[in-house]
């Protein structure tokens, strides 16, 4: 993936960020969002999530490793909500962890998401709220939410910051905004 310098503008809660337009596949370009160590924006994204969200009737928030983690864990905090991680890699500390296939357009390879034995208790039976910072092809959506079935968990609803690609596709996800493919003439 590379970037030639050119970017996008997003506001989130007053919050302005430039998001750099990356090639993904000939021709297709996104832009990159990545809020790993942006306080400010990771903040602004919990607060406008929090209101979106305060109407649900959930016991428990679920995010897939990695960009989405400081989001969820700032949300928890102002949700007080537990929350769950999905690994990406399993390890032997994991115990019998529960697992699903998703592919990634970040990655562009099969990926796997485990939930770990320790978890698994604290999911079954709960209903839950499943967190991404941006949902583009829904793969890790799916994988998210296969875990969490498999853990006994009902889904009560699904969301990101941002939503990608074909805006009719997410109208069931809770967002806080939409990003468009960018796409070659």
């Amino acid at each position: 993936m590379n970037s030639d310098g050119e970017t996008y503008r997003v506001k989130i809660g007053g919050i302005q960020r430039e998001l750099p337009l990356v090639e993904v596949a000939p021709g297709v370009r996104i832009a990159v969002f990545n809020i790993l160590g942006d306080t400010e924006l990771v903040e602004a994204c919990a607060q406008g999530m929090q209101i979106k969200l305060q109407d649900i009737a959930f016991d428990l928030l679920v995010t897939a490793e990695a960009k989405s983690i400081p989001l969820i864990h700032a949300l928890s905090s102002r949700m007080r909500k537990p929350y769950i991680v999905l690994r990406k890699a399993y390890k032997i500390y994991m115990g019998h962890a529960i697992e699903a296939e998703t592919l990634s357009i970040t990655t562009g390879k099969p990926q796997k998401l485990f939930l770990d034995e320790k978890d698994h208790e604290l999911a079954d039976g709960k209903r839950i709220v499943l967190i991404d910072d941006v949902i583009s092809t829904g793969s890790t959506l799916a994988g998210m939410r296969k875990v969490m079935e498999m853990a006994g968990s009902e889904v009560v609803a699904e969301a990101a910051v941002y939503t990608e690609g074909d805006a009719e596709k997410w109208k069931e996800i809770i967002a806080l905004g939409h990003l468009p493919l960018f796409m070659d003439d």
